[in-house]
């Protein structure tokens, strides 16, 4: 395989200076995951990248992406040097997109971008040499970085493009173009940048004004929100394909959970398809159903990418289930500690109520606060209490000030405790916990959730659920 990027080709891609005569294999941002032989950029975040330009280079790093040499870099360091990093990383992105024929799906959604990003990444990847976005890399900087890192001999890409505010989905969309866009679903996610669900649905729906010319896109029919999908499909002149319970020719005709598995029953294109997902949702057998829909579009096989989806299974922080053995027998933890909003907290304290547990232990969900809902926040944590999964779970703790709420309205029998942040909870976990238990975490971010994961994994030597 060919090098990534060659020092005169990155230089014509963002009109920059190479100083020596270098390649790359790969993109970096962060030293600390930096391998040799990639190319560091210098971008400024928190800190300005270029104070780790030394280090990275130091590492191993074949060149470095910058505006000017650091005083501590050598001057006859490998280096492209350019008027503004952040536009030179998503001209190489550009240039990588450009020189590729490969078939490019993007996603998006309020809800369940990452996983329905895997899956396709999985599927087609049994099809083709695929390249996909890494983690959640859908930002302004994310999604460049993914199309910079795209091997030229890829066959099919998997873009995910996220938002935290209006106008920022089209740009990215253009950056990728796409030959089909899929938007899992849209909920109120972000409401203090927005005025209503509508607006969501609207930015959502921009993703497809980057859809390369016969593109197509496809759109969850059973949200409420599909009248403002289909309007802005129809205005963009855009073919688009529904998926759901309500969609025509792609539907989800049942979904049953069994054990540990997801069990779906679907039509793809008037043709009957069994889905089998190792992990429990309801919600991951309609964005499997959705990704499906895709790989038809790309001009794949659906029928294939059905029978491979049984290889696929959540990642850490999304749904991952990992197993802590503890005097006794074990732990079990449903790793869903990377986001949350309303419909995602939902969904994850169903697969909590219907996760079978022959140990006969109880199932406890320490839940965090639900970020960027704006002036509903409260009622929107509150009314978490009335759902029917509640009740068939033994103790839910509160993580946050924003779960005070929902602490506050849950029934007696079901209230554990509230903390202000997940590190004051550390302390009780282990008498909080004993073998045969089930553990949902879950929350924002912001909320650290993942230190509870972390905090129960010490309780015994955790490993991931095969």
């Amino acid at each position: 395989m060919s090098a990534l990027w060659t020092s005169q080709e990155a230089a014509v891609a963002t009109a920059g200076q190479a100083i020596g005569d270098w390649q790359v294999d790969g993109i970096s941002i962060d030293t600390r995951t930096l391998e040799a032989g990639d190319l560091f950029v210098a971008l400024k975040a928190v800190r300005d990248g270029h104070e780790f330009v030394s280090q990275a280079l130091e590492k191993g790093a074949g060149a470095a992406l910058v505006t000017h040499r650091p005083d501590d870099v050598a001057e006859d360091a490998p280096l492209l040097i350019v008027e503004d990093v952040q536009a030179a990383l998503e001209a190489l992105g550009q240039a990588a997109r450009a020189r590729t024929s490969a078939r490019v799906v993007a996603v998006t959604g309020s809800v369940g971008k990452t996983s329905t990003k895997e899956m396709l990444a999985t599927m087609l990847a049994d099809q083709g040499r695929t390249h996909a976005a890494v983690a959640s890399y859908n930002n302004h900087w994310g999604v460049p970085l993914t199309l910079a890192r795209m091997p030229r001999e890829t066959e099919f890409a998997v873009i995910e493009i996220g938002m935290n505010h209006p106008g920022e989905i089209a740009p990215l969309a253009r950056q990728a173009r796409p030959h089909v866009a899929m938007v899992t679903t849209v909920a109120a996610v972000h409401l203090e940048a927005f005025d209503d669900v509508a607006g969501i649905a609207r930015e959502k729906a921009a993703i497809m004004e980057g859809l390369e010319p016969g593109g197509v896109a496809v759109l969850n029919g059973d949200i409420a929100e599909a009248q403002v999908l289909k309007e802005e499909a129809e205005r963009l002149g855009v073919q688009h394909l529904w998926f759901g319970e309500s969609g025509q020719g792609y539907r989800l005709l049942e979904t049953r959970l069994e054990g540990e598995h997801t069990l779906a029953q679907v039509e793809i294109d008037g043709k009957p398809l069994e889905l089998r997902i190792q992990s429990l949702g309801a919600h991951f057998a309609m964005n499997a159903l959705g990704a499906l829909v895709c790989v038809a579009g790309l001009g794949g096989d659906a029928q294939r990418a059905a029978q491979v989806l049984a290889l696929w299974s959540p990642v850490k922080g999304r749904g991952a289930r990992v197993e802590v053995p503890v005097a006794g027998g074990k732990i079990l933890i449903l790793d869903d500690s990377y986001n949350a909003n309303p419909t995602s907290m939902a969904a994850a304290l169903e697969v909590l109520a219907a996760t079978p547990n022959p140990e006969k232990g109880r199932k406890i969900a320490y839940l965090g606060d639900m970020g960027e809902l704006g002036p509903k926040e409260a009622e929107l944590h509150r009314g978490m209490a009335d759902l029917k999964a509640v009740s068939d779970i033994d103790c839910i703790h509160c993580i946050g000030p924003l779960m005070a709420n929902l602490h506050a309205a849950l029934p007696e029998a079901r209230r554990g405790k509230h903390y202000a942040t997940s590190s004051d909870a550390l302390p009780d976990l282990a008498g909080q916990l004993s073998c045969g238990d089930i553990v949902l975490a879950k929350g924002s971010l912001s909320t650290g959730l993942g230190k509870i994961v972390d905090g129960i994994r010490e309780l015994g030597h955790g490993k991931a659920h095969s």
